[in-house]
This record gives structure tokens, C-alpha cells and sequence, in this order.
């Protein structure tokens, strides 16, 4: 019986123990969320050449390595004691993911308003936009974040790695710039919309369904109401009407693109791209980022997030997660190409 009664002192034990490692780290969460600063600035020019810095030391004898690291200390000084490293011109860096409903524009808006409040008409902006698109307003909102940076007078630079299709392409035209990598998709100019309609299967039930709506055209196309053959029209017009709009925008920011050639709602490849004049340069944010370097500017990587608290940043991590997951299988049949 002493030993049972060990065995289950000890089971207790353990579930008690679990249970207040739990609660312990539910408090560190909210701790992290209460104090954590809500706008993020990283030197990139700094790491970067950290790096180069340390990797040169194993090609370099130990005097060779030495001398080194005491010009560049002896640099750095000179520069903080004159304030030449505070004279020179940022490129600002800002990093937008976007998912279907362009959730991140929040951040972007508070980013770019720190951005114009610091900078002065000599610094740049890149954005690095990974984004197969997503809700027309969300991304309309987006854009106009970025276009205020071009209204500043601040040259913009848009940089897509990945993909910038239809919504993270009506971002990106806004810039004065847009480089893309060799097999980054960017395109997709056109616009899409998918109603299931449940109309047939309740009556097929017995069920009946009533909208009562103010107004002809309130409702065109619905989940459970029938669709007419006029509110189909009406509803195709609006979507043509959404791409004309989409379609004067491009151009209003790139002229010279051939828009009956483009905005197909097709996506190309980077060098493809670059053909139709949809970017202007083949080349990844990394290696802009390291030319400004050699030019002599300090990088500035721009983060912004706002804290929330535990129980809103866990119903975000499984929304975002569920979301994430199906954007992700979208994406992946949209860009279905292997090597083989």
C-alpha cells in the first residue's frame, strides 16, 4: 500500500508540476505581449557586414584578421565622433507578406507613417512583397499605404522574390521601381470571384429559403437564393467593371505596358516579366540590399506589430494558422511547374 500510495503522490506530482509550467508560460506570453515594443528597427548594414566580416576571418592570417577588425573599429569611431554615420542616407526596409484578406496592412500603415516622419527627400524605400493576392478593398488599402511613400518624394523600390500576382502586383506597380527575381511570378491582372450556391439542394430538401432585400441589385449572386439570369448579369458587369478599374491603375503607374497583352489574368516568370515590361530589373531584394551597402547607405529594416493580448494572440495563431494553410495549397496549384 506504501508503495501504491508513492506511485500516485508521484503521478500527482507530475500533473501538478505540468500544470504549473502551463500557467507559467501563459504568463510569460502575456508578459512578452504587454512590453513588447511595438515598432522594430534592425541595422541590416551592421549584420551584413558582421558577416562578411567574420567569414574574411577565416581566409585572413591572425595579424591580417586584427588589422582589420581595428580599421573598421577605427572607421566606426571616426564616424560616430564626427556624425558622418548619422549624415548618411537610409534605405528603409519593409518586409509585407500578404495573405488573402491583406491583414498586414495595418502594420505597413504604421510602418510607412514612422517612415515619413523620419526620413529626409535623399533616402529610399524597399518593400519586399510576397503576396499571390487576395480581397479587392485589402489590397486597394495596401497600395495606397505604399503610394503615400511616392507622394513624399522618397524613391520606392518594390522587390518580389517570390511572387507578387494580382493583389501583390497592384501594390507593387506603384513603385518607381520593381526588380524581381529570375522565377518570381508577378502578373495575374484580372479578377476572380467564387459563390457556391446551396439554392437547389434546399429544395431538394423541402427547405425553404426567403431574402427580402431594398434595392434591384442588393443582392445579385447569394449562397442559398436562387440565381437569376439577371443578377448573374449584373454580377459579371461588376466584376468587369473591378477589372477595368484594376486595369486603369496598372497603367496609370506603368504606361508603357501593353494592357490587352497583360492583363489577361495570366502570371509570368521574372524574366518573362522583365520582356513585358512588368518589372524593370531581374534581381533579389538581398543582393539591392547589399549594392545600397557598398553605396555607402545604412539599412534600415522596419517591423512594426502591435501587442495584443494572450487570449487575442491565440485565436490569431490558429486563425492565421488555418488561413496560412489554405492560402499555402492555393498558391501551391497556382505555381504547379516542377523541374525534372
Amino acid at each position: 500500500m506504501f508503495a501504491e500510495f508513492l506511485l500516485f503522490a508521484g503521478k500527482a506530482l507530475v500533473i501538478v508540476l505540468m500544470f504549473a509550467s502551463f500557467v507559467l508560460m501563459i504568463a510569460m506570453a502575456v508578459a512578452r505581449a504587454q512590453h513588447s515594443q511595438e515598432l522594430e528597427v534592425e541595422p541590416l548594414h551592421t549584420r551584413m557586414k558582421d558577416l562578411g566580416h567574420f567569414l574574411r576571418s577565416f581566409r585572413l592570417n591572425k595579424e591580417e584578421a586584427k588589422a582589420e577588425a581595428k580599421a573598421e573599429k577605427k572607421k566606426a569611431k571616426q564616424e560616430k565622433k564626427s556624425g558622418d554615420e548619422q549624415k548618411k542616407n537610409v534605405l528603409f526596409v519593409l518586409r509585407f507578406d500578404g495573405d488573402i484578406r491583406a491583414s498586414q496592412v495595418e502594420n505597413l500603415r504604421e510602418e510607412v507613417t514612422a517612415i515619413l516622419q523620419a526620413s529626409t527627400k535623399t533616402d529610399e524605400v524597399l518593400c519586399v512583397l510576397e503576396s499571390p493576392g487576395g480581397v479587392v478593398n485589402g489590397y486597394g488599402l495596401a497600395a495606397s499605404q505604399l503610394l503615400r511613400i511616392r507622394d513624399a518624394g522618397l524613391k520606392l523600390t518594390v522587390a518580389v522574390d517570390e511572387v507578387a500576382a494580382s493583389g501583390g502586383y497592384l501594390m507593387s506597380c506603384v513603385a518607381h521601381e520593381i526588380i524581381a527575381a529570375p522565377f518570381a511570378i508577378v502578373g495575374s491582372i484580372g479578377v476572380v470571384a467564387q459563390v457556391p450556391n446551396f439554392n437547389k439542394l434546399l429544395k431538394k430538401h423541402d427547405v425553404e429559403y426567403h431574402e427580402y432585400t431594398a434595392g434591384e441589385f442588393k443582392r445579385t449572386v447569394s449562397l442559398f437564393g436562387e440565381i437569376t439570369p439577371k443578377g448573374e448579369e449584373k454580377f459579371l458587369q461588376q466584376l468587369e467593371e473591378t477589372h477595368v478599374h484594376f486595369k486603369d491603375f496598372v497603367g496609370r503607374y506603368r504606361p508603357k505596358l501593353n494592357m490587352s497583352q497583360i492583363a489577361t489574368g495570366e502570371y509570368w516568370y521574372g524574366e518573362k516579366a522583365l520582356q513585358l515590361g512588368l518589372v524593370d530589373k531581374i534581381q533579389t531584394s538581398d543582393d539591392y540590399v547589399l549594392e545600397k551597402i557598398k553605396e555607402d547607405l545604412r539599412v534600415l529594416e522596419i517591423h512594426y506589430s502591435k501587442p495584443q493580448g494572450f487570449q487575442e494572440r491565440l485565436t490569431g495563431l490558429f486563425g492565421m494558422a488555418a488561413e496560412k494553410t489554405l492560402l499555402k495549397i492555393w498558391t501551391q496549384l497556382e505555381k504547379q511547374k516542377f523541374f525534372s
